[in-house]
């Protein structure tokens, strides 16, 4: 079964409460929290994003998925915690070596969440492979992590679907998450190539009825 994790990245400011009722009455399946630092990528959205999933725990029950683009993984970690997130996913080029993977992963379990690991498009799929025994996510970015709206890097469907047949091989229990240019003209390529997550943003934030779109992206 596919589900969406609708990224409130975009959302309106203002209209706040008016957007997660919404995206709630349209069964998004989670909030995608996309924190940066204005370090490991060029924007920041991290007091933002802290108070929005602070905001979200007060006035629904949909889980969160927290989306860690940061260099201080662990700081970030002990931050988003507080919010009681379903999954808190980090990525594996801000750290520094196989410890400090691990290191995160344990104190992510200590925080009573599931752990995501995410890779950017530069980086070869194989170097998470270690680490899926692990996790309970693997998270490949389908752009440049930054920013949302951008269009998705059809290179990535290959490493999605190398992914699902190593896992598939490996008889490991993990769900693949897409984030990044995912609308309805991509959501069919990104199912096939074996994501059973979606991160949508912008393709449902703009859209004049939430419902009909993930439902679309979830058929």
């Amino acid at each position: 079964m596919v589900e969406v994790s609708t990224s409130i990245l975009s959302m309106e400011q203002g209209s706040e409460a008016e957007t997660i009722f919404s995206l709630e009455k349209a069964k998004t399946d989670y909030f995608h929290i996309d924190v940066m630092d204005g370090n490991f990528v060029q924007k920041d959205t991290y007091n933002r994003m802290r108070k929005y999933a602070e905001y979200i725990k007060r006035i629904s029950n949909l889980p969160l998925d927290v989306h860690l683009m940061v260099q201080d993984v662990e700081k970030a970690i002990q931050d988003f915690s507080a919010v009681e997130p379903n999954i808190i996913t980090f990525h594996l080029e801000a750290c520094k070596n196989e410890e400090e993977v691990h290191k995160n992963i344990n104190l992510i379990k200590e925080c009573n969440a599931k752990v995501g690991i995410s890779i950017k498009p530069d980086t070869k799929v194989e170097e998470i492979y270690k680490y899926l025994p692990y996790i309970h996510m693997a998270l490949i970015m389908t752009v440049e992590p930054g920013k949302g709206g951008q269009v998705l890097l059809e290179d990535m469907l290959s490493k999605i679907k190398t992914l699902k047949e190593y896992i598939t091989t490996q008889n490991l229990e993990i769900d693949i998450e897409a984030d990044g240019g995912i609308n309805l003209a991509t959501h069919d390529k990104v199912k096939m190539a074996g994501a059973n997550i979606l991160v949508a943003g912008t393709a449902i934030l703009q859209a004049t009825d939430y419902k009909v779109i993930i439902d679309e992206l979830k058929k």
